[in-house]
């Protein structure tokens, strides 16, 4: 039920931005007599170089509570997921030369932004990440530019940014 409620809110969301699909709900643009529409239909995984393939697909697995759903020893890979969210993590070929991401000076994945369920779930994750070996932490949970919005940031152990945020509207349903 959780998942149908995001992905309703998703789709509301989506329309009033005046998007014709969002993650989980494919919409076929003529069926809403839309002409130009997207040639997308929304992420479908994400792919992140890590340093410590084991300890950054454990911050997903034990960290976030996701499940492991694959490896690719050649490569080196594995694939986790929330069932919603899919990631990638690629093992860099030499983990001693690889060069940290600087968020303000080069090209890349700025970070990537999880949602959370409510405000109560983001401080046991912010708990459960800041006592994480391998895991540092940005910031704890906050409100984002003034709030409604509750977020956090922290890097998982090969040094990708990953936030995870509470929507408005479920931080005010808490208060």
């Amino acid at each position: 039920m959780e998942r149908i409620v995001r992905s309703v809110s998703r789709a509301v969301l989506a329309a009033s931005l005046g998007l014709w699909a969002v993650q989980g709900l494919a919409v076929k643009a003529e069926d809403l007599g839309v002409l130009d529409a997207p040639a997308t239909l929304g992420v479908h995984h994400v792919g992140l170089a890590v340093t410590d393939l084991e300890a950054s697909t454990a911050f997903f697995v034990d960290g976030l509570g996701w499940q492991l759903g694959g490896r690719d020893p050649a490569y080196p890979a594995t694939f986790v997921s929330d069932g919603i969210v899919l990631v990638s993590l690629w093992q860099v070929k030499d983990p001693a030369s690889a060069v940290p991401f600087d968020r303000r000076r080069n090209v890349g994945l700025h970070h990537l932004a999880l949602e959370v369920s409510d405000v109560e779930a983001l401080g046991r994750l912010y708990d459960r990440l800041a006592r994480m070996e391998g895991v540092r932490v940005e910031f704890g949970p906050e409100p984002n530019r003034g709030g409604p919005t509750i977020h956090m940031i922290v890097y998982e152990p090969s040094g990708n940014r990953i936030e995870f945020t509470v929507p408005g509207g479920r931080s005010l349903l808490r208060d």
